[in-house]
C-alpha cells in the first residue's frame, strides 16, 4: 500500500489508511528512521520500543487510535488480533482493546487489489524476466558434475547481480529483498529433485542427475518466476519420458490460460495429461499461483478454485511430477492473461536437448 518493505518479525506493525487524511504507520521504533528513507506515502509514524515490552504493542495501538479519534469508528481490519502470529505473537487482540470501534473483516481486501496488474506492474515483471533469464543462463553454464550446487548458485548469482547493477545504473536497488536477484537449485539435485520444496543438500552434482533450477529478480519490488528441469549428461529413457510428459502438461495448462477460463480448468488440463500417461500418483502440487509483490499470491491454479481468470492476472504455470528415490520434473514460467489469451513472459529454453548439460 505504500511501497515500503521491511523485515517482518515478531513485532506488530500496521497501517492506518483513512478514507480522507494521512496514512499512519504504527510499529516498532527500529523502523522509524527506515520509513523516511524508503517512502513518501506514509505521513505519520507512531512507534513503541519493542515487543512484548513493559507495555504491550497492542496497548500502544489502541492508545494511538484513540488519539486519532478512531475509537468509535468503523474500521476495516485484515487481522482481528492486530498482528500476525507467524513469529510467535502473543497478546491481546486489538478488537478487545478498542471495544467502541466496529471492526469489519477485510482480510481479502489487499489480495483482491493484487489480482489484476496494471500495465506498469506488468512491465516491471517483464523486466524481471530479462534478468532471471541472464541469471539462469549463467547457472546452466556453470553447472558441472563434481560441484556443490551452492557454489554454482553463488557464482551465477554474483555475476548476474553485478551485471544487473552495472546495466541498470546507480539508482537501482532491490525493494523487496536483500538481494537484487537469485538463481540456484535449492538442493533439488538428483534424488532430492523429487522434493518440490527442498531447501538444500549435502550431495555434489554428478553425471546422470536431474536438477531443478529457479531464478528471480527484484525490479521495483516485483518479480517473475522461472524454473527449469535440466539433466547432467545423457538422459535415460525414463527421464526422457517424464520430461516429455511434464512439458506436455505445462503446454496444455498454458493453452487454457485466457479470460473467463476457470482456475480449476487450468489445473485439470495438466492433471489430464498426467492421468493419460499413468503418472497421476507422482503429482504433488497444483499447477500454479499468482505472482507480483509476493512469490505466492492469488489466484491459485487449483482444481478446487473456480474463480475466473481475468485480463491482467499474472501467474506461474508449473505442473510437476516427482518420483521418490528417482527425480522430479518441473518447468515454471510466468504467464500473463491478456485480452484474448495469454502471454508467456519468461522465455528460457524448454526442450530436453537445450537443457542437457554435457
Amino acid at each position: 500500500m505504500t511501497g515500503y518493505s521491511f523485515i517482518t518479525t515478531e513485532r506488530p506493525a500496521a497501517l492506518i489508511i483513512p478514507v480522507d487524511g494521512n496514512i499512519t504507520f504504527m510499529g516498532p521504533l527500529l523502523e522509524e528512521d527506515h520509513i523516511a528513507l524508503k517512502t513518501r506515502i506514509i505521513d505519520d509514524i507512531k512507534t513503541y520500543m519493542d515487543y512484548p515490552g513493559d507495555k504491550h504493542p497492542i496497548e500502544y495501538f489502541a492508545h494511538f487510535m484513540k488519539e486519532m479519534q478512531l475509537s468509535g469508528r468503523r474500521i476495516g481490519i485484515d487481522n482481528r488480533a492486530g498482528a500476525a502470529s507467524t513469529w510467535g505473537y502473543r497478546g491481546p487482540p486489538i478488537v478487545k482493546k478498542l471495544k467502541e470501534a466496529k471492526f469489519v473483516d477485510m482480510k481479502d481486501a489487499v489480495p483482491s487489489m493484487r489480482l489484476i496488474k496494471t500495465e506498469e506492474e506488468i512491465q516491471l515483471i517483464k523486466e524481471s524476466a530479462k534478468w532471471a533469464n541472464l541469471a539462469h543462463s549463467l547457472l546452466q553454464e556453470y553447472t558441472s558434475a563434481g560441484l556443490w550446487d551452492a557454489e554454482v548458485a553463488l557464482a551465477a548469482t554474483l555475476e548476474a547481480a553485478a551485471t544487473m547493477k552495472k546495466t541498470l545504473g546507480p539508482d537501482y536497488e532491490p525493494l523487496r529483498r536483500s538481494s537484487p536477484l537469485g538463481v540456484g537449485f535449492r538442493g533439488q539435485i538428483g534424488e532430492m529433485s523429487a522434493i518440490p520444496h527442498s531447501i538444500a543438500t549435502k550431495n555434489m552434482i554428478k553425471a546422470g542427475d536431474v536438477v531443478v533450477t529457479g531464478a528471480w529478480a527484484d525490479i521495483g519490488g516485483y518479480s517473475c518466476e522461472l524454473e527449469r528441469t535440466m539433466i547432467v549428461g545423457e538422459a535415460t529413457a525414463k527421464q526422457k519420458r517424464y520430461f516429455k510428459v511434464m512439458t506436455k502438461a505445462q503446454e496444455a495448462a498454458i493453452k487454457i490460460l485466457k479470460p473467463e477460463a476457470k482456475c480449476s480448468q487450468v489445473d485439470k488440463a495438466a492433471i489430464n495429461v498426467f492421468k493419460k500417461a499413468g503418472l497421476t500418483p507422482l503429482v504433488k502440487h497444483h499447477t500454479g499461483h499468482g505472482l507480483g509483490l509476493e512469490g505466492h499470491e492469488p489466484p491459485w491454479l487449483d482444481i478446487g478454485n473456480d474463480e475466473p481468470l481475468r485480463t491482467g492476472m499474472i501467474v506461474s504455470c508449473e505442473p510437476g511430477i516427482y518420483e521418490t528415490g528417482c527425480a522430479g520434473f518441473r518447468h515454471s514460467d510466468t504467464v500473463g492473461v491478456t485480452g484474448d489469451g495469454s502471454e508467456t513472459i519468461t522465455y528460457y529454453p524448454r526442450s530436453l536437448e537445450e537443457l542437457t548439460i554435457k
